[in-house]
């Protein structure tokens, strides 16, 4: 895996620039992704693959074809004006680290500076990213800084893509960003006195025998106050290993748990379909069917359940696309997570072997949705988890 700096030519406009660079790589016999434009790839005779992943003008390239990424560099070196900068070690703010194990993504550099941004590099480091029973309400207030205040949730969503423990505590509060409150801001400065207290915090990805994708979504039934809503949360491991994750707010009200439940799964679906899509392309087929695991059992019942009822109409659509996935075999849906199966399945959010599988010893990785169900153990679904968190991390108990 590499890094390679694109051309300096300032005078082009980035999307000039990128069709200039596609017309280039596809002339080398580069395939380039419908999903995500910014990737392209190369099968060569050898079964051997070369990708390429572009953002503006920073590549990163990685194969296990090293003639073809030579070949490839020399080419673009003919073309635009590049600097090799050698193996892959920081990219765009994140930090990558090897091992024979695997690697870590990280963003300790962009933490320490946030925290300088802020003038809290010496403040009190908070052990939790939010207080579990916060909750906004639209209710007068003194207003803040919004300019300082958007910067900061601005770099805040920055880092949830490398640190899905902040991502629901983030998603809480980037919706005020153009009125925000002193209760919005002292919830922004809780999050930053958490990232004090863990700057190295990141995602570790391990050599697996494991060769399928297995997801997990969950929802928070009206959770926020102000408009009812709903708040949906997934994660999804390839390889056994986490690589995508959300937490977002529904938009529409969901009248009952299962319906809110049955449109979070409907969200995760579509998002292994993509990656099992993007696994087909580099010739990595997923064979046997993705695993779903949902711990609802009205919204299991609802997708297995071929007849439709009055009660169901609302998410009618919903239902038919997870039941064609199902009866194709793409995915097994359905799944419940539950104490009972701590031995069955190899990843499940019932013990601490996901914790202890997918981190450093520096990473303590949380379901991006559920870290106020985590920390404050009151929902007997995670408790669990809960329990199992606090024995790997002693000063939590």
């Amino acid at each position: 895996m590499g890094l390679v700096d694109g051309p300096t030519h300032d005078h082009l406009y980035p999307r000039a620039w990128f069709e200039r660079f596609t017309q280039v790589v596809k002339k080398q016999d580069y395939s380039q992704r419908q999903a995500d434009h910014t990737m392209f790839y190369r099968h060569s005779q050898k079964c051997k693959i070369a990708v390429i992943i572009v953002y503006v003008k920073d590549i990163i390239l990685t194969r296990d074809d090293v003639d073809e990424i030579r070949r490839l560099k020399e080419h673009l070196a003919l073309e635009f004006e590049i600097k090799d900068l050698g193996p892959l070690k920081y990219f765009l703010g994140i930090e990558v680290a090897r091992s024979k194990k695997g690697f870590v993504v990280s963003q300790k550099k962009h933490v320490i500076d946030l925290l300088k941004v802020a003038g809290m590099s010496s403040c009190r480091p908070a052990d939790t990213p939010i207080d579990p029973n916060i909750k906004f309400e639209n209710k007068e207030g003194r207003l803040v800084d919004k300019g300082q205040y958007q910067r900061l949730v601005g770099k805040l969503i920055y880092l949830s893509h490398i640190r899905p423990d902040i991502t629901f505590t983030v998603s809480l509060v980037s919706p005020f960003m153009h009125s925000p409150m002193e209760e919005h801001e002292e919830a922004m400065f809780r999050i930053l006195r958490y990232l004090k207290s863990s700057p190295r915090n990141g995602l570790f990805f391990k050599k697996s025998e494991q060769r399928g994708i297995e997801a997990y979504s969950d929802a928070d039934w009206a959770g926020s106050i102000t408009d009812r809503r709903s708040t949906l949360g997934y994660c999804t491991f390839v390889w056994g290993n986490l690589v995508t994750w959300r937490s977002k707010k529904q938009s529409v009200v969901a009248r009952s748990s299962a319906k809110a439940e049955f449109r979070s799964m409907v969200q995760e679906i579509c998002e292994i379909m993509l990656l099992k899509r993007i696994m087909e392309e580099l010739r990595k087929p997923i064979t046997s069917p993705m695993k779903l695991y949902c711990d609802s059992k009205t919204a299991i019942s609802i997708a297995h359940n071929p007849v439709q009822h009055d009660r169901t109409k609302h998410v009618e659509i919903d239902r038919h696309f997870i039941k064609e996935t199902i009866k194709e075999g793409q995915a097994d849906g359905g799944r419940e997570r539950r104490e009972s199966n701590v031995n069955k399945f190899p990843i499940h959010f019932t013990g601490p072997s996901v914790l202890r599988t997918h981190c450093s010893p520096h990473i303590s990785v949380s379901y991006p949705c559920l870290i106020k169900d985590l920390n404050s153990g009151r929902n007997t679904r995670f408790r669990s988890l809960s329990n199992s968190f606090r024995s790997l991390h002693p000063r939590y108990s």
